[in-house]
């Protein structure tokens, strides 16, 4: 359970030292554990199955040692004392007591153009969250009520809410804004907000430090790669430009959602009889990989099994998968005037050597040449893999989101903040 090293935006020894991270989905509560002294993972796990039949923890602790249990919970509250128990457990536990718990951070989907950044989390800030909901109805209720179980449970505790949509917001109109009438913007905030920013700012911060580079002279492309997937043109460390939208449904084609696609399909389906939530579940559950490959399943390495299995509908999945990346990281590379570095991470990004070669190859007029020895190797583990001639290199960064969240509560609450 070893962590990514620091980067510029290393632990502040001054902050809080023992820090829980919290990512409440409609069912789930996943957590982590940090001491931020050595930024090390003391313990992480996730309560599955909230509110349905047979709920289960999952627990890992810092030595290995794993447990899988069933456990009786209904709500968020329920599956957060649970957690709580296991954590002070004299068998498994890590602390002592719940009052070494020092700060709480918090993963929120969607702060729309109200949150630039990460924020100590107050009654105000509740009331953003949950009027954000209309813009996230699947994320930011479930992430509230994390908030509000750990306000439950540990009381005054210092909580931060960490934003998937603040690292974008440094683009300007020109990127975020679509071209329909501005008053539709300015009414009902119909605009491009980008998703998996928590994501893309680790990774920028890693690659720059793997690099021995000031984020102040980089130009990356970041390409989150797994069952979403979303890619970021950023410019010294402000975003200028990403693929994922109002929702996360635009941009690349992922596992289950289709990406790009002519907005007058939809009016044509709805007009052909299906319902707007007909035509919206199709778009995002059973389109992407998996709606075109036809198997049966949107993973990855399903896909690519069945494509050299010789079956069409899964090449053609892949051939849509790579001409989609490969479009937005050639636009990516032009409105930054030149990057120096594209970055996999990501389940995908990170894993597939095949991915990686397939996508590196096409970049041969962007001056990036692929080191088959270096993809190869590259599983799971930060790596260039392109050539020392290449001047777009192309590099592989695990991505560590949790580790995010728990810097960003240190910095928030440190004080020199």
């Amino acid at each position: 359970m070893s962590s990514t090293p620091a980067t510029e935006t290393e632990y502040l020894p001054q902050g809080p030292s023992n820090v829980l991270v919290i990512n409440a989905g409609s069912s789930s509560l996943k957590f982590t554990m940090y001491a931020m002294r050595g930024e090390t993972i003391r313990a992480k796990g996730i309560v599955e199955r909230i509110g349905l039949a047979d709920p289960c923890l999952v627990y890992e602790r810092f030595d290995g040692k794993k447990l899988k249990e069933k456990v009786s919970v209904r709500n968020h509250d329920e599956a957060l004392r649970v957690i709580c128990d296991r954590l002070v457990d004299p068998a498994v536990g890590v602390l002592a007591n719940l009052g070494e718990v020092e700060a709480i951070g918090h993963r929120v989907v969607h702060g729309g153009e109200k949150f630039r950044d990460s924020v100590r989390i107050t009654d105000e800030v509740k009331r953003i969250i949950q009027e954000m909901a209309t813009l996230a109805p699947l994320h930011n209720p479930p992430n509230l009520g994390g908030i509000e179980a750990c306000a439950h449970v540990f009381g005054d505790i210092p909580n931060v809410a960490v934003f998937d949509t603040a690292f974008h917001q440094s683009m300007q109109p020109s990127s975020y804004l679509y071209a329909i009438p501005y008053e539709y913007y300015e009414k009902f905030g119909v605009r491009k907000y980008g998703f998996h920013g928590t994501s893309h700012k680790f990774v920028a911060q890693a690659t720059a430090a793997y690099l021995r580079k000031p984020m102040a002279r980089l130009k990356l492309i970041t390409c989150h790669l797994g069952n979403g997937c979303s890619i970021a043109a950023i410019d010294r460390g402000k975003v200028i430009d990403t693929s994922m939208g109002m929702t996360p449904l635009n941009g690349l084609v992922m596992g289950t959602r289709c990406g790009d696609i002519d907005p007058a399909v939809v009016l044509y389906l709805v007009r052909q009889g299906m319902s707007a939530d007909e035509v919206d579940r199709m778009l995002n559950k059973r389109s992407g990989l998996l709606g075109v490959a036809g198997i049966g399943s949107g993973d990855m390495r399903d896909i690519i099994a069945a494509a050299e299995s010789e079956n069409d509908q899964a090449k053609r999945a892949l051939f849509m998968f790579f001409h989609r990346l490969v479009s937005y990281i050639g636009a990516y590379e032009t409105i930054l005037d030149g990057a120096d570095a594209v970055v996999f991470t990501g389940g995908i990004g990170e894993n597939s050597a095949y991915v990686r070669e397939r996508v590196v190859s096409r970049l041969g007029c962007l001056g990036c040449f692929l080191d088959k020895a270096a993809n190869e190797a590259a599983v799971g583990r930060q790596a260039v893999i392109s050539t020392a001639e290449s001047i777009l290199k192309a590099v592989v960064m695990p991505t560590n989101e949790e580790l995010m969240i728990a810097r960003e509560t240190v910095r928030l609450l440190s004080p020199a903040a």
